[in-house]
């Protein structure tokens, strides 16, 4: 079992929560958990075809990109979504805001992948294993009350468009393993897999701490970056 292709956390990639707390509408991060066995038909990522987006924010701006998978696959029995895998390659992080021969480009292309916060040359992957799959009840999403300028991160009710479960799962980043639940849309037909979900991450949970807004009342309004990331993903499985 494994799975996965290009985003970017965040990441800012992208690359993950955010509104952490109790109920079943909330998207949160907590401690690692056991990693669903899986059982069932063993589908592969359609790396063609799936993608992984990100979003980071500051009060003066934001960048956006994604992070390509390297391998993924999912594990179906019947119509159920019994385990899954994804690997994604943070030294292939890209940024699609500006074009690459930009300067600015490389600047915060090599400040992402550096100790500040990926610290890909240690850490290269992230990784996300299933643990948990159930439905979405109805009700609205609860969102993160975020620090207010001109670009205020997204909300989570924002990026997810009717959802049909709720996905939990183990995301390791900088050799760090959190647990993360988020809403999706899945649909499981024809021994074929197709996944959207849309969704933050708090990037501080995983020690990318750069420029965190912990004291962001007492900062200059470029003086720091959100901790907020939001993620998007389009998964297919075949």
């Amino acid at each position: 079992m494994k799975l996965l292709q290009k985003t970017g956390l965040f990441i800012a990639a992208a690359l993950m929560v955010v509104a952490c707390g109790p109920g079943n509408n909330t998207v949160e991060t907590g401690d690692a958990q056991e990693v669903a066995a899986g059982s069932g038909m063993t589908l592969a990522v359609d790396a063609s075809s799936s993608k992984i987006n990100w979003t980071g924010y500051k009060p003066a701006g934001k960048h956006w990109g994604f992070i390509p998978l390297t391998e993924g696959e999912v594990m179906v029995e019947g119509e159920s979504l019994t385990g899954a895998r994804f690997v994604f390659d943070i030294t292939g992080l890209k940024i699609e805001d500006m074009e690459e021969s930009n300067e600015f480009y490389g600047k915060l292309w090599g400040h992402l992948q550096s100790a500040d916060f990926f610290d890909a040359e240690n850490h290269p992957q992230a990784v996300f294993e299933l643990t948990a799959v159930e439905p979405f009840s109805a009700g609205s999403i609860q969102d993160k009350e975020e620090f207010v300028t001109e670009y205020t991160p997204a909300k989570d009710s924002e990026l997810s468009s009717n959802p049909t479960h709720w996905i939990s799962g183990n995301l390791t980043m900088r050799g760090v393993t959190k647990n993360i639940k988020f809403p999706a849309t899945v649909s499981i037909a024809n021994g074929s897999v197709a996944a959207k979900a849309g969704f933050n991450i708090d990037r501080t949970a995983w020690g990318l701490a750069y420029g965190d807004e912990s004291n962001a009342v007492d900062k200059a309004k470029d003086q720091f970056i959100y901790n907020t990331v939001s993620v998007q993903f389009d998964i297919q499985a075949n």
